[in-house]
């Protein structure tokens, strides 16, 4: 008898029972001729390399199909699969049922067709959540016909049920719209395209485009998805993410331009202008994608609109006075609500980003909540529809094992068990509320993501823990059972010659405090035995010293580690440079948390012996938006020092400022505290953000550090009129 813990399906089903005796795989799997026929087809494509299939018109066929009678509202996706010794039987109310069991029936024979015996079994399955969801940007970079058909074929293999697809942006215009075909011919190219990271400011002088989907390609595409049962809902993007557009019709913004395609990363100031000429372009627009796409919701963006060139157009001003409209916020409202009305008078609903919260929320519209979760609980709580995509838990452009090791990506980490760890169901709304958690979705943003190996490389495997996430049965108690089952799927992407991520085999590195001080405590999916390190800045071999637990770090040194098996090495070398200082490891508070997207270790990361990586945003720095960054050091005992040390970041065109202020105070009692210090905001900018601090000779038991954020960005700054980020990575004094 098999052991349940030896299913290795993904997502995991609700129910499974498991019976006695087994089926024996067969050279050729004799499918019965009366099962759905695209579903039966597409079921035998995949498992083509396992086994053979044959149709057969004998009653007694291997795979048979019962159609279920009609079910309740919810059980379009329910299925039963019952495997017994001498038949594999599947039963369900709808053909996208059975597609699913066909899809738990694939794992199953790929898992066992080297032992040729599936054990003897029955599930019954249905997912919590009715929309699981993966997104893919094209516009900072195209995807072909061809890829963007693989990357659904992926959602199928593991049960999700959405494509979104982001079509129009700054940076590319990739829909063909036939009453408008400058938007393709002018708006669907760039000149050159930013490289590398951020901050290096640096691009390839190279022509992009044109890249754009005909309209006959994107019938194309949708009718692929239908025949997975994968619902594609597109993304036109406005008022803002409008720079594309506007290069091709420059009269649709505030000001005459003219404009171009975005050549760089970040948000523009220059939208669309909420003029009358604007919303028969969009209506228009609007038209011919209503009529290739059949979903229910037409994504219209709504994100990250400055409010820069409204505050200053004579015509935004006007309609803010003439409609009662407290601001541009009420402004971005009055655009989204006509927008809305006009798809909903197509029997169509939008969904936007949580910026459509922005001055009262259209009345049918729902929210996708990215910012964190609030956006969705907002929708929520006034009975409106939400999809949870929260940055912090489902952006797979973040990096997913150490920065220092993967390819360059856009910042955050966001690793395997912190999006499997992930409750689409905020826990601020009650039964009611949470049934308007329409379900969970991930994103993938392509600035850092250049060709389609990399979108494998990003979405693998983080995309089979979203699955389970969104099917409902994800355990993050049991986060090991689930890596486990990860690596067995890892023979069918090596077979699919799928470019995943092997960062759960890389070795996670951290900091804890000990004795006064740190140590660094070394992990990887593999046992721990294998893991070897050296000291000295070296490269590890076999050599090396074996981990046997957490390393202390009593100096300033450089720790390297890498996963050995069999005598080879199975990971990257992980490379981890410690700077040591009274402060490091020492006890910290902070009055005000950091957002969750950059919160990786807490407050404890200000004192980890750990300077952050100005190109990488991943696990060394926290980050706060709006929020002064003000923490306690309790040295333990006073302490005598003479210079306080910290970072934080400039990279406005992701909102990241340099600090405004910062004080340096010293107490004894935690209560008293005494300014010793101050620096201006030019002191900052001219140290580029790398602050040394001459403070004089102290003795003292407490040091707080106030580092006052940038606050609303000015005009004329990406994000302009929106709150800050203020980045600090580490607080050292000597």
């Amino acid at each position: 008898m098999f052991a349940q813990n030896k299913l290795n399906l993904i997502p995991y089903p609700q129910n499974i029972k498991l019976n006695e005796g087994n089926f024996t795989i067969p050279n050729v799997l004799l499918v019965s001729s009366e099962l759905p026929k695209n579903e039966t087809d597409y079921f035998k494509k995949r498992i083509a390399s396992v086994l053979q299939s044959k149709d057969s018109k004998n009653a007694d066929a291997q795979l048979v199909y019962s159609q279920l009678p009609k079910g309740a509202a919810g059980e379009e996706e329910f299925y039963i699969l019952e495997v017994s010794p001498k038949q594999i039987r599947i039963q369900s109310y709808t053909r996208q049922g059975y597609f699913l069991a066909l899809q738990t029936l694939s794992q199953l024979l790929e898992e066992y067709k080297d032992v040729k015996k599936i054990p003897a079994l029955k599930i019954e399955d249905q997912p919590n959540f009715a929309w699981r969801g993966m997104h893919l940007d094209v516009c900072r970079h195209f995807f072909t016909v061809d890829e963007v058909k693989q990357y659904i074929d992926y959602l199928a293999m593991y049960k999700l049920n959405t494509f979104h697809w982001h079509l129009t942006d700054d940076q590319g215009w990739r829909i063909e719209i036939k009453k408008y075909p400058k938007l393709t011919q002018i708006g669907s190219k760039r000149k050159e395209s930013m490289i590398g990271a951020y901050v290096d400011n640096t691009f390839d002088g190279k022509p992009y485009g044109p890249y754009f989907y005909t309209q006959q390609q994107i019938k194309e595409v949708v009718k692929y998805a239908q025949d997975r049962h994968i619902t594609v809902v597109p993304e036109i993007e406005m008022p803002g993410h409008a720079l594309a557009a506007l290069s091709a019709y420059p009269e649709l913004a505030c000001t005459k331009g003219p404009f171009e395609a975005a050549t760089k990363w970040g948000v523009f100031d220059d939208v669309f202008c909420p003029k009358d000429e604007t919303f028969t372009f969009l209506e228009n627009v609007l038209d011919e994608v209503i009529q290739l796409f059949p979903s229910q919701y037409i994504h219209i963006g709504g994100d990250e609109c400055p409010k820069t060139r409204w505050k200053e157009c004579a015509h935004c001003q006007d309609l803010i006075r003439k409609n009662n409209l407290k601001d541009e916020h009420g402004l971005q409202s009055y655009f989204i609500h006509r927008i809305e009305k006009y798809v909903n008078s197509k029997g169509r609903k939008i969904i936007g980003w949580d910026e459509i919260l922005e001055g009262g929320l259209a009345p049918n519209a729902a929210v996708m909540s990215w910012t964190g979760v609030n956006g969705g609980i907002e929708a929520a709580k006034s009975k409106h529809f939400a999809v949870m995509t929260p940055g912090a838990y489902c952006y797979f452009d973040h990096y997913q094992g150490d920065p220092q090791s993967e390819p360059n990506a856009f910042g955050g980490f966001t690793p395997l068990d912190k999006v499997y760890s992930y409750n689409p169901v905020p826990s601020e709304l009650n039964a009611e509320q949470a049934k308007y958690i329409m379900g969970v979705q991930a994103n993938l943003w392509t600035e850092y993501i250049l060709d389609f190996k990399q979108v494998q490389y990003m979405i693998f495997p983080r995309l089979m823990a979203l699955s389970e996430v969104g099917w409902g049965t994800s355990d993050p108690e049991n986060y090991k059972d689930f890596e486990n089952r990860v690596i067995t799927q890892f023979k069918v992407l090596d077979k699919m010659k799928i470019n995943y991520a092997k960062s759960i085999y890389n070795i996670s590195g951290k900091v804890i405090p000990a004795n006064n001080g740190i140590d660094y405590e070394l992990s990887t999916s593999q046992s721990s035995s294998g893991i070897r390190y050296t000291l000295d800045g070296t490269a590890p071999s076999l050599n090396s010293k074996i981990y046997q637990g957490p390393v202390p770090i009593p100096s300033s040194l450089t720790i390297k580690s890498a996963y050995f098996e069999d005598g080879q090495l199975k990971s990257a070398v992980s490379t981890q440079e410690f700077t040591i200082s009274k402060t490091t490891g020492k006890n910290i508070s902070l009055e005000q948390q950091p957002s969750e997207n950059y919160s990786f270790g807490g407050a404890f990361t200000l004192v980890d012996g750990i300077i952050g990586n100005t190109r990488q945003l991943g696990k060394t720095w926290l980050g706060f938006q709006g929020k002064d960054v003000i923490a306690t050091i309790d040295f333990g005992q006073k302490t005598v020092f003479s210079e306080v040390y910290f970072n934080t970041l400039e990279n406005k065109g992701s909102w990241i400022h340099l600090a405004k202020s910062a004080k340096i105070f010293v107490s004894d009692d935690n209560k008293n505290f005494k300014l010793i210090k101050e620096i201006s905001k030019e002191e900052i900018q001219n140290a580029k953000g790398k602050i040394r601090l001459n403070v004089g000779t102290q003795n003292a038991k407490y040091l707080k550090v106030n580092i006052e954020n940038a606050g609303i960005i000015p005009p004329g700054n990406p994000g302009a009129d929106s709150n800050a980020w203020l980045f600090v990575d580490e607080i050292g004094v000597n």
